[in-house]
């Protein structure tokens, strides 16, 4: 099996090498360019599988003792939407360490940006999880301390990469980015002006003309394209992936474990990892006025057991050591994290601050496709 070896730059980065794949130029990964859609069963349509090996973080977890005792006290949870079912899972598993004794959580989730604004404006908050990082420097430094990003993990809880949900046995054959701009093909993504989960979408689906060898002008045309085919913008990943699940489109455009957890879940559909994503990169800090049970969450979050859990809810582990076992949802539940063949990274595009200006500002590129479509 291929072991990838991955690090976090000091702009918290994961840069992937090892994999070397040979991929066609813009225009060539539409059907033969995906790993998923893996569906059992007469009827369906499995795509090619073209991912490799299996996701293999190297950054050693956190060597903080764990507290003896309890702090007790009550820890208030501001996060995006997404990771609900695995904050619960680790309030639930923290809470039976004795660092979590008697601790009690008080939790609100919502689009990450939405939640952003909401901590800045005096929405009560000890610990605080984001989608984006630009989401957590904005609360630098009246509500988080400079340094929130100074440890071994920079900062991240999490990871997971886009992909594309579909339909059960995926009768519209959708296995890349180009299959979704065909006629007909009516998409699911929530909006970037609320949303983190939809700026990582979208990069996702700008980026990948890039890096199968097109150019900008060639990325903004299919970026107008894709958003023609764009049927609802929900206000989170969360409320999109209800949204698919009652019936609204043909693919939803998603975190890989929003999907698995949707399949956790019993929702009936498929999803495909494809040839050519983006890393998904998510902070999370404690704020100034924290209480000591929060910072002992955090820690807990970034230690082996606390990853164990956010990839037992689909998330990609951090830190190395993190071994799951099998993750239920997954395509393949004993290898759910492979690795895509090619994966732009937030620090490839120079950081949140000029990704955000480039993009998603009033000027910026989706900002006005979105606007014309």
């Amino acid at each position: 099996m291929l072991s990838l070896r991955t690090h976090r730059t000091r702009a918290g980065a994961m840069l992937i090498a090892g994999v070397a794949v040979t991929m066609g130029l813009v225009g060539c990964s539409s059907s033969s360019s995906a790993s998923g859609a893996q569906a059992g069963g007469g009827g369906s349509f499995t795509c090619p599988t073209t991912t490799s090996g299996n996701w293999s973080p190297t950054i050693p977890a956190p060597t903080a003792t764990p507290p003896a005792t309890s702090a007790g006290g009550a820890v208030n949870v501001v996060a995006y939407s997404v990771p609900k079912p695995a904050y619960d899972a680790l309030s639930t598993a923290f809470k039976k360490t004795p660092a979590g004794a008697g601790v009690t959580f008080k939790s609100s989730y919502g689009p990450s940006g939405t939640q952003s604004k909401n901590v800045a404006g005096g929405q009560k908050a000890d610990y605080v999880g984001f989608s984006v990082g630009s989401d957590l420097t904005k609360l630098v430094p009246s509500k988080v301390a400079a340094g929130w990003d100074s440890g071994p993990t920079k900062g991240l809880v999490s990871d997971s990469v886009v992909v594309i949900a579909v339909r059960k046995g995926n009768p519209k054959h959708i296995c890349g980015w180009d299959d979704l701009i065909k006629p007909g093909v009516k998409i699911v993504t929530p909006d970037p002006a609320t949303s983190g989960s939809a700026k990582w979408n979208v990069l996702a689906a700008y980026e990948h003309v890039l890096l199968n060898g097109g150019t900008d002008a060639q990325a903004q045309d299919y970026l107008t394209k894709f958003f023609k085919n764009v049927v609802v913008r929900a206000s989170s990943g969360a409320v999109a992936t209800t949204q698919f699940t009652s019936g609204t489109g043909d693919a939803l455009i998603s975190y890989e474990d929003e999907a698995i957890d949707a399949r956790q879940a019993g929702q009936s559909l498929d999803y495909v990892v494809p040839a050519q994503s983006f890393l998904i990169e998510n902070p999370a800090a404690v704020t100034k006025t924290a209480s000591a049970s929060a910072k002992n969450f955090l820690d807990y979050a970034e230690s082996v057991d606390g990853q164990t859990i956010f990839a037992q809810t689909g998330f990609r582990p951090v830190v190395a050591g993190t071994n799951p076992g099998p993750v239920k949802g997954a395509n393949d539940p004993n290898n759910p994290f492979p690795n895509p063949q090619k994966l732009a990274t937030i620090e490839q595009l120079g950081g949140w601050s000029a990704v955000n200006d480039k993009f998603f500002s009033d000027n910026g590129i989706v900002t006005k496709i979105e606007g014309d479509s």
